[in-house]
This record gives C-alpha cells, structure tokens and sequence, in this order.
C-alpha cells in the first residue's frame, strides 16, 4: 500500500505517472489477487462469483444456441420445401401434404410421386420411394414404434437423413402411394412440384414460435435470474471491500485503483464459471444433445458451425460479469455503499398494506369481464407477489417476539438471540424469502397453465377413457365407392363398417351400416332412417360427438359416403387394432385421415403441452438461479454476523449455540415465509381455476415445492451454524 501512496502522493489525478503506472496496475492486481484469497469469506465469494459467472455464460449460450438452431432449420427448411408449378409439363413430382398422428403429437405426411424418375428427390432422401414404400424419420420411428408405425403407410424404406429434417427430433414422413400417377392426378388434391428449394411450412415448422419470442422467455425466466445471482454475488463480503476500498481512498487512489483491485480479486473465479459454462455447449457440439424435458434434439452440426459467435458469447458474458463486480462497488464518502439497503427495526406498513390491495385486486377481478378483468388480475397478481415477502417478514418478527421471550424462560440462549434478531432485522428475511416466494408461485402457476385442456380437448380424454380406440373415423374426400368395398375388405377380422352423413341440411346426422354392423351397437336393422333411443357405450359415445338426435338406417350392400359432409366409422371387435385399420386405410386412399373421436383436440393440447415444457425448462433454471441467490445471501448474511457470535462460546462453553442460533434466525423464519407463501399460492391458484373455469390444481406439485423449500431452509441454518464454528475456532478477544 506504501506504494499506492507514493504514485498518488501529489497529484489528485487517478492516473499515475508515465512509466510508472505498469508496475503500479500489476501490483494492484496482486494486491486483489491476494485479497480474494486471504479474506474472510472469501471461498463463499469465490463461489458466489464461479456460480454467477457460469450462469451468465450459459444464459449467453444459449441465445448463441437458439440463433445458430434458427439459421439452421431455416436453411434446411428452404432446401427443402417444393417448387410448387401449374405448369405440368415442367413438374418433376406430384406433391401434396397430410397430417397424422402418434401419442397425440401430430407430423407431417408428405405424398410424392416422381414424373421424372431422373429428377433429384427431396433433401433428406437417397433416392425416390419405390411405389408403396416410406421412409420416416428418425425420430417418428423412435416414437412410434408401439403403434406399428414403419407398417402405417407401407413398406419401410429407411430413414430420412439429417439435411432433410428441420431438427434431428423432427417427425416427419415421405410416402409414394402404391397407385399411378394417372390414377392420381383424378383428384385435385394433388399440386405439381418442379423441385424443391423454397421455404414451406411443413412439419416441425408449423408449430414454432418466432426467434424472438424465444429470445424474449430465456431472458426473462432465466437472464433475468442469472443477473439477479450475479448481483447477489458481486455484493458479497461487502464489509471487507468496504475497508480495503476506504484505506485504498485514505491512499490517494481513485476509482481506477479499485476497479483494477476488484479486478484482480474476481477475474479468477469469473474466468473458471465461464470456462466451465462451455461443457454443455461442447457436449451438444459433439453429438445431437436432447434437451429434457422438451425432448427437442439439437443439431450438433449447427452448433459446430457456429464457433465464432460462441467465442464471442463467452468473451461478452466475462467481461459482463467482470464489469458488473466493478460497477457495482461504488464507494460514498462514507464508504458503505456496496452493501444492500433494507429496513432495518421494522416493517414498513405500506408494504403489508400493498400486499393487502394486491390480493383485493385479484379477488374484485372476477367481476370485469374482458382487458379490465385481465389487466385488474395481472396487477393484483404482482403486487401481491412482490410484497408477500414482507408480510412473511412481519409474521417472522410478531413469531420472533415469542421465540425470544420462550428461550429467556426456558433459558434457551440460541432461541433467545435468534428471535431477537429476527425481531431487529426483518429486512434480512425479506431478502432470503423473496426466492422462495417466487419459487412457490412460478412452479403453482406453471402446473395450472399446463393442466389447461380446453373444454374440447377435456372432452376428448373423457371419450378415450370412456371407449378408448373402439370407435374410429375415417375420412378422405378422395374415398370412392370402389375404395369402401376395399376398405370394408382389408379390416381386421370382426371390425364393421359404417357411414355418418352430417349434412347440415338434413334433420340429423345419419348413420348407415349392415345390421349385422347395428346389432354389434345394440341396436334393431330399420330400413329407414329413424331415431333409436339406447344402444351401447359406442354409439353414446357418437352421439356425444355427432349430435343427440342421431338417426340409423340399414342398407343391404356397402354404405355410401357424402364427399362433401361424409365420412367413415370403423367400429373393431376390440380395443388395439387401431394400427390394423389404419395400415388398411392408408393402403386404399393416401392422405386419409384416421382419427378417434375428438383426437385433433387432443393434439392442439399437445402440441400447446409442448410449448410450455419450453416455459417449464427456462423457469426451472431460473429457479434454481433464484433460490441458489436466496442461499448465498443468506450464507452471506450470517458471514458477516458470525464473528458477533464467537465470543458467545466463551460464555456457554459449547458450540451448539451456533447452531441454535442460527436455525432459530434464519431456518424458522423462511420456514413461516414457506407457509405462508403455500397458503397463498394454492389460494391463487384455485382462484385462477374457478375464474377460468379451466384446469387443475395439484396439491402433490405444492407439497414437492414447499419441501425442497424447507429443505432448503434447514440447509441455510445448519451452513450458517457451520460457519460461526468455523469462525469461532480463530476468534481472539481484542481490546476493543
């Protein structure tokens, strides 16, 4: 520091002397360098600052990820997509696109039929189908396995390559029909393709969300986090960088000599996070790395080729996080202000008195119909949220009021302390329990939002549970009478036929079959339409989807079939031979569609159930982020209190009061916080529910929460006890 004097002596600039400032700079790093080892504290800092460090270079990576994934499928998906003509002469293939299904998740069936057998096939494919062959990719063969998939749409020819697939965990599936050409073209289903090169919405594209979207939800659930532990870090042993700042400000120097000693303090521990951060961008450069619990396949090509922007990722997240440690030690004249404010003796009232407002708002909500309704509930919602804490802290200080006074009667001293200091220092546990109110809250709302079906969809689970696959329909505007003989023909042994016209313009739905086919349903054989009351647990289940008033009629030979509002039922002798009707279906009309009843509600849900897992693997990271902030402020709370503690040892003549004290001032107090935040979030929840009328909430998923939330609490009191021990060891009274 003698040295520090000597260069600063004289002149009030913070720039020192030409020549001389080299050593000065290297010095001061050393200085720092010294400082982060040789503090007290100073492995909770390293570790605060590795863990901050690692979590902004990985939220940085993955915007490196969603980029370089984007360019990818939107290059792959240019490459791919048909040169669609209405010249014939020019076309290479008929084209057309169908959709199907396997485990409620929907994908693309492309039909392709080549004019030109020279031509190049799509991208993806080694060559052309041969006539009644498919090829599907990797993915849908992985899934669909249970459900005979490689059977579906005819002979399996192999799989679709990587160049063809917008993702590697994409379904999609290339079919050549067994017909001609010629016999093709007498539907205008079909489109003429002159080759294949320009962007089309197909498969796994339909359902994206724009880039910037998921931009948008990775900094928020988890930047936003990671920024929040990265201040939480850079403030930590901020009493002892008080003291080194305040004698380096007693020396002369300015705020470049600080910045270079924190500098020199936190380079380390930053530098190892960030270098630990590229493991798992590596790992999904090397191979196709599935992301849980999305299921989403990242391609590692893509990854691979993006090494210049990962580079420059993890330069910018280090010098972030290195900034973020100088910017935020700020030196007043007083030299505290690098340590967090809060209230200090009590809480302040407007904040028990916001929280009530909030959760008024959310109640009187109900009663506004439309963007007033919305906007009262989503006002309410974090107002409530964000003053919750405080109310948690309120309670922990009425609660520590009576630890204290039952530790002096019982002659408790760590209970005593402990209340005491609950008592003293609300704020301390508003800054612990906000992680956790967070938490509670994000994992509530995230389970009700998923557990939304749609009143159709809910519909559509009831029927599968009711009759499961012993219903099935079958509809194609291409079906021809030849096609239903074939059909009829080609289903398993057992199964019936029938036909169901919905044209509005007649009294009600008509369903058409042989009576041996009605009397599997329980019903009689009228030769005319009429309305039949009873019938077995399947035709209720028609009736549920088609209409109350549903009409019956036998006809002797095949039923007819409306094009435009007609379509097929098979009803099998059993439930499983679903994969059997469809292989039959797919063999006599390409594109048919082949459904249970209410199944394409059941993929909406899906396919939104998807979407959320994204939401659901953001806001868990970010609350792991936010509770493992929680735990270093908490850490750090009793690191600064620990050596108040020591000498207590001298005057009980154990250490267990360490423990006491600790478990009775931080483990209690955001164990009151957890209850009280699990009483409120199940209270919002099924407030939500009943609003809505829509969804569930599940207590098994509250429980899990407020458990690892206990747990955790336990944890903060035994580390804090730990670290008062530790402290205690190499106390040495002073005369101070």
């Amino acid at each position: 520091m003698n040295t520090v004097a000597q260069r600063t002596r004289g002149t009030n600039s913070a720039t020192p002397p030409a020549g001389r400032g080299g050593r000065l700079w290297g010095q001061l790093l050393r200085i720092g360098f010294a400082a982060g080892r040789g503090t007290p504290g100073d492995r909770l800092r390293f570790g605060a600052l590795f863990a901050a460090a690692a979590a902004v270079a990985v939220v940085a990576l993955g915007v490196v990820a969603a980029i370089a994934t984007y360019d990818g499928r939107e290059a792959r998906d240019q490459a791919r997509g048909p040169l669609l003509t209405d010249q014939r002469q020019d076309a290479v293939a008929l084209w057309r696109e169908a959709f199907d299904a396997v485990g409620e998740v929907q994908h693309s069936v492309i039909y392709i039929s080549p004019l030109k057998t020279d031509a190049p096939p799509p991208p993806g494919l080694s060559r052309w189908p041969a006539p009644g062959e498919a090829m599907l990719s990797p993915e849908l063969v992985r899934e669909g396995g249970k459900e005979q998939i490689t059977n579906r749409y005819g002979r399996y020819a192999g799989t679709i390559g990587k160049s063809g697939l917008v993702s590697p965990s994409e379904r999609l599936a290339y079919v050549r029909p067994a017909q001609t050409p010629d016999e093709l073209r007498k539907s205008d289903a079909w489109q003429y393709a002159e080759g294949f090169g320009r962007a089309f919405p197909m498969g796994e594209n339909l359902y994206g969300r724009p880039l910037g979207q998921v931009l948008l939800t990775l900094g928020v659930l988890t930047g936003l986090p990671a920024v929040s532990l990265l201040v939480i870090a850079s403030r930590v042993g901020s009493r002892t960088r008080d003291r080194r700042s305040g004698l380096l400000q007693a020396l002369g120097g300015g705020w470049r000599h600080r910045a270079v000693v924190n500098i020199g303090e936190s380079a380390l521990p930053i530098a190892a996070g960030t270098a630990v951060a590229i493991l798992p961008m590596l790992a999904a450069s090397a191979t196709d790395l599935r992301i849980p619990p999305t299921g989403y396949l990242l391609n590692s090509d893509d990854l691979r080729a993006a090494w210049p922007m990962t580079l420059a990722a993890l330069i910018v997240s280090f010098v972030v996080s290195l900034g973020a440690v100088v910017l935020l030690h700020r030196v007043e004249r007083g030299g505290t202000a690098t340590r967090p404010r809060s209230f200090a003796s009590k809480v302040p009232r407007w904040r028990l008195y916001g929280c009530g407002a909030g959760i008024a708002l959310v109640a009187v909500s109900q009663y506004f119909r439309g963007t007033p309704g919305l906007f009262a509930f989503a006002f309410g919602t974090v107002a409530m949220w964000a003053l919750l804490p405080s109310v948690a802290a309120a309670a922990g200080r009425v609660l520590g009021e009576k630890f204290a006074a039952q530790g002096f009667r019982a002659g408790r001293p760590g209970q005593l302390i402990g209340g005491r200091w609950t008592v003293a220092h609300p704020g301390v546990v508003v800054r612990l329990a906000i992680a956790m109110v967070i938490g509670l809250g994000l994992v509530c709302q995230l389970q009700v939002w998923n557990s939304r079906l749609g009143e159709k969809a809910a519909a559509a689970r009831a029927s599968e549970a009711r009759v499961g696959d012993s219903v099935i329909s079958v509809y194609n505007r291409d079906i021809t009478p030849p096609a239903i003989r074939d059909l009829a023909g080609s289903l398993p042994t057992g199964a019936h036929l029938f036909s169901l016209n919905t044209n509005p313009e007649q009294p009600a739905p008509l369903l058409q079959g042989s009576c041996d086919a009605l009397r599997t349903l329980g019903l009689t054989c009228p030769t005319a339409p009429e309305t039949v009351e009873g019938g077995d647990r399947r035709l209720e289940e028609i009736r549920r989807w088609y209409g109350p008033e549903l009409r019956i009629q036998a006809t002797p030979s095949h039923p007819s079939l409306d094009k435009l509002y007609g379509q097929l039922l098979v009803i099998p002798q059993a439930t499983g031979q679903r994969a059997q009707v469809e292989r039959a279906a797919y063999a006599v009309v390409p594109a048919v569609n082949v459904e249970t009843p209410g199944e394409n509600w059941l993929t909406g849900a899906s396919n939104k159930a998807r979407l959320n897992n994204w939401i659901l693997l953001f806001g868990s990271l970010g609350l792991a982020l936010l509770l493992l902030a929680g735990t270093i402020s908490a850490a750090a709370e009793f690191m600064r209190v620990r050596h108040v503690l020591a000498p207590l040892a001298v005057l009980t003549g154990s250490h267990s009061i360490y423990r006491s004290v600790a478990l009775w001032n931080l483990t209690m107090p955001l164990l009151i916080a957890t209850l009280i935040t699990g009483a409120v979030s199940a209270w919002h929840s099924l407030f939500f529910i009943a609003v809505v009328q829509e969804g569930s909430f599940s207590w098994r998923v509250l429980a899990g929460a407020m458990t690892g939330c206990a747990v955790l609490a336990v944890a903060v009191g035994l580390l804090g006890g730990r670290a008062a021990i530790r402290a205690a060891r190499t106390w040495q009274p002073t005369a101070d």
